[in-house]
């Protein structure tokens, strides 16, 4: 009796099973299809995205050679048309070497670039930065002394990423303008960080000795 009753009771399972089955078969389908679809459609995008950035690497490497040839405008042109890549990372890079490259023929019109790219807060701190030190660089031989300081001054503070880069550019201005005083600031600023390098530190004590030896000196009274 139990053989039929088991029976029985799988026999109702079986028609339960199918009733279920029958209902939902339709959405058990579409939702499969959904599974399959998605994972194919992600394996899809990231071969996609793969390929997309070794292409934009490519493109970049390329318009870097160019640019290394001593081929400005050829450069200039294959730059400025991955600063629209889909990568953001190339597209960055694009922008500051187009400001390079234009700098490089116009410094006026590099400094314009530049300061596009130090006034885009998408770009982040540490790229604005940089612009800001590129742009007052294209304009250390040719800007008043007060457009220095107004663009330099605030890089060279203690926690600024370019603080030493600044201070000794800031340092070669002063000392165009024979301020004798201010370049030994900037120079000795760099040469007391811990964080110079060694190349700095050797440059700026060239430079401090420079002054030492060149500096007027003032009449006693």
């Amino acid at each position: 009796m139990s053989d039929i009753f088991r029976e029985v009771d799988e026999e109702v399972r079986r028609d339960e099973a199918l009733k279920i089955w029958e209902k939902y078969q339709n959405w058990v389908i579409i939702l499969a299809i959904a599974i399959v679809a998605a994972t194919a459609g992600y394996k899809f995008w990231q071969g996609n995205k793969i390929k997309a950035e070794q292409q934009a690497g490519a493109q970049y490497q390329a318009a870097l050679t160019l640019a290394q040839q001593g081929k400005a405008e050829e450069a200039q042109k294959a730059f400025a048309a991955l600063t629209s890549s889909p990568q953001p990372g190339y597209q960055l890079l694009s922008r500051l070497q187009v400001a390079i490259e234009t700098g490089q023929q116009d410094a006026g019109a590099g400094v314009k670039a530049f300061d596009t790219i130090a006034a885009d807060t998408s770009v982040g701190p540490v790229i604005q930065e940089a612009a800001k030190l590129r742009a007052a660089m294209l304009l250390v031989d040719t800007a008043s002394m007060d457009e220095i300081k107004t663009r330099l001054q605030p890089l060279t503070g203690d926690r600024q990423p370019f603080r030493n880069t600044a201070r000794e550019v800031y340092g070669y201005a002063a000392l165009k303008a024979n301020d004798f005083d201010l370049a030994a600031k900037q120079f000795d600023a760099v040469a007391q960080d811990p964080e110079a390098t060694a190349a700095q530190r050797q440059r700026m004590d060239a430079m401090l000795s420079y002054i030492k030896a060149n500096q007027p000196q003032t009449k006693a009274p």
